[in-house]
């Protein structure tokens, strides 16, 4: 049986788009008037096809029945969690690695004083939630046992987690548990809760929000030659698969946020194709995270192989996907990336 996919597409932003809702000529996303849309591409595994949003009515009784209720999804307000405010797009997640080996600055924020200090000045600039790993998942990275794991965040996040929102990066239930005691407000599992088995017991009994990222493999061996029959509907289909696996393990709860892993198991081709149809994850109706900051399709474009100084890449993705509605930005470099952001928005409201 042939199988449909919805893409919101042609979106609209600030007043263009308020006037165009006004008038019915689009559809809000998530009820937030300034982005809207009024095209979508239905996709099967063989075919894709843009319709205007007012001739979905003349399509076949089934496929109009799916796509509306897509479009539903697509439409449905999101309710505020973790201290992200939906409301408003795009919420940006702060990215505090306290490892030796992180990919673009490992070993700059060990030191206490330092680790705290660039917390706060994150959230300062914008960022609603500070994400602390003491795993290096970058490519070719090995993990670390849990013990060596937690000694490497344990004092930072006791001190910073009594000053601002914190979410918690790791693969491990054992340092989910002492982190959800010490009061995160989020966790964010890279391996789309697959490492450990015993994740999704602890995210059931604390009833806490968390991240479901898509990857291939482990960081060892993720970017040795990864491959997909279609990497877009692959993993929106790891998702649906995800969600009814752990509803049938018993969490009901909707405080989910969806992460198509950018970089985790892709190459190039792979990574652009996530982010140029980024928008067809809204139909599976939870708020979407993408990590595309200073990720190495930067420099695959750029040509440039310093991790330091993908500033521009990071802003220019970052604007490319508040346009088509992504919900958070993890982001490296939230002061910079928030100024892209707020001249984007000051330009285009004129």
């Amino acid at each position: 049986m042939k199988r449909y996919y919805t893409r919101a597409c042609n979106f609209y932003f600030g007043k263009q788009s308020k006037n165009l809702v006004h008038r019915k000529k689009t559809i809000s996303l998530h009820q937030i008037k300034e982005l809207s849309f009024d095209h979508v591409e239905i996709i099967t595994r063989k075919s894709r096809k843009k319709i205007s949003i007012h001739r979905i009515k003349y399509l076949p009784k089934n496929l109009n029945k799916k796509i509306n209720g897509d479009i539903k999804k697509i439409c449905s307000k999101k309710i505020n969690f973790s201290n992200f405010n939906f409301k408003k797009i795009p919420n940006i997640l702060g990215v505090l690695n306290l490892t030796p080996d992180s990919f673009s600055d490992g070993g700059k924020f060990t030191k206490k004083n330092k680790a705290i200090r660039h917390a706060l000045n994150m959230y300062e600039k914008g960022a609603n939630l500070i994400d602390v790993g003491g795993e290096s998942t970058r490519p070719g990275s090995k993990s670390v046992n849990e013990k060596h794991e937690w000694n490497r965040i344990n004092k930072i996040l006791k001190l910073i987690i009594k000053k601002i929102p914190v979410s918690l990066d790791t693969r491990k239930s054992e340092i989910m548990q002492k982190g959800i005691e010490l009061g995160v407000k989020l966790i964010n599992d890279v391996s789309g809760l697959n490492y450990d088995p015993k994740t999704i017991n602890i995210l059931k009994k604390h009833k806490i929000p968390f991240v479901i990222q898509h990857s291939i493999g482990s960081p060892e061996n993720m970017q040795k030659n990864p491959k997909y029959k279609n990497e877009l509907l692959d993993i929106y289909d790891f998702f649906e698969d995800k969600i009814k696996l752990i509803r049938s393990k018993g969490i009901k709860h909707n405080n989910i946020i969806l992460d198509p892993g950018i970089g985790f198991g892709k190459n190039l081709k792979h990574n652009m194709s996530l982010i140029r149809d980024i928008s067809i994850f809204h139909s599976l109706g939870f708020p979407i995270l993408v990590g595309n900051s200073r990720k190495r399709f930067i420099k695959d474009i750029s040509k440039k192989n310093d991790s330091n100084r993908r500033i521009g890449g990071s802003t220019a993705s970052s604007i490319y996907l508040l346009m088509q509605g992504i919900q958070i930005l993890r982001i490296h470099d939230v002061n910079e990336v928030m100024q892209g952001i707020k001249v984007f928005k000051e330009i285009i409201n004129k």
